[in-house]
């Protein structure tokens, strides 16, 4: 009797083996409601989006070519006045300056406060980069309407409104997120690539240039592409700015349109169901679409960055 208690004690799960096990439910059970969540929403949007082209008969061609919106009515040849074309170039090219001017900005900083001063940058740079996160993007777009677009208009003319300006708020924007990932991504390379690169008789910037931004490049690729996520879904900051004209933009100056302020200008002027609705849907997916293409590049880039090391 006692050894066949003896054994059942022995076989008794403990309590930490009950408390591992419920941990790793709970667990198991987040990672499901996220997976559940993150498919339900795309495809809510995709039923949503893809009801332009298949309740509404709208072609492609007509949606990603086309150069005039203005959703319910038609051209003189018949064609719905769907075209996605502006605010999709409008897009593409605040993004693209923003990250464009705010790189060398980023990486200079990385540098200053990993590589050459490093107390000193963390004293003052890093409380100035958390500062310039934590402040809403109202407050970025007022401060743009109220300095920027005078400064545009008064400097390279027009009525201020338009990509350029787009470009200054965003650079602005999106530099703490490129600064706080390149400097992760150059404290991540080994101590002994600088000292060897000095043993062999590099300058400080020689190493600086020609190995640790080499080795780093991964880390700060990642960062550009996760500041440029952060610009192409920014709303409201770059809505206040642009002019809000879905026209093609002609130059920098022009007013033109993003794909996030046409949306958040047109979701609560539309009916649930209709071709406006069902076409602002669709700009929605086109955004989902570029999210999903930059997580992907985000994993490319450190698949990549894994295998060369």
């Amino acid at each position: 009797m006692q050894n066949e208690k003896l054994a059942k004690q022995l076989m008794k799960k403990s309590k930490t083996a009950r408390y591992e096990r419920f941990g790793k439910a709970i667990s198991l059970l987040a990672l499901l409601l996220i997976m559940v969540i993150v498919i339900g929403i795309i495809i809510f949007v995709a039923s949503k989006g893809l009801s332009t082209f298949f309740k509404d008969h709208v072609k492609l061609s007509e949606f990603f070519g086309g150069t005039l919106w203005n959703p319910g009515t038609t051209t003189p040849d018949g064609k719905q006045s769907v075209g996605a074309l502006p605010m999709i170039v409008g897009s593409f090219l605040v993004t693209l300056l923003a990250a464009v001017v705010a790189t060398p900005f980023a990486i200079g900083t990385a540098v200053y406060m990993t590589e050459i001063s490093p107390k000193r940058g963390a004293k003052i740079l890093q409380p100035v980069t958390e500062l310039l996160v934590g402040i809403p993007s109202v407050v970025y777009g007022f401060i743009g309407l109220s300095v920027v677009v005078p400064f545009v208009r008064h400097v390279f003319g027009g009525s201020g409104f338009g990509i350029l300006s787009g470009t200054f708020v965003l650079f602005v924007m999106i530099l703490p997120t490129i600064v706080s990932m390149t400097v992760d991504s150059l404290k991540s390379v080994p101590g002994y690539y600088r000292q060897a690169s000095l043993a062999l008789g590099a300058t400080q910037w020689q190493t600086i240039f020609k190995v640790v931004l080499r080795a780093a490049t991964p880390g700060i690729l990642t960062a550009i592409v996760f500041g440029m996520a952060r610009a192409f879904g920014e709303a409201l900051a770059v809505q206040m700015v642009i002019g809000n004209a879905a026209l093609m933009p002609h130059n920098l100056v022009s007013p033109a349109s993003t794909l996030t302020s046409v949306l958040t200008a047109g979701m609560g002027n539309t009916v649930m169901g209709s071709l406006e609705n069902d076409a602002l849907w669709s700009l929605a997916l086109v955004l989902l679409a570029m999210s999903l293409f930059f997580n992907l590049l985000v994993h490319f880039i450190g698949r990549k960055g894994a295998f060369k090391k």
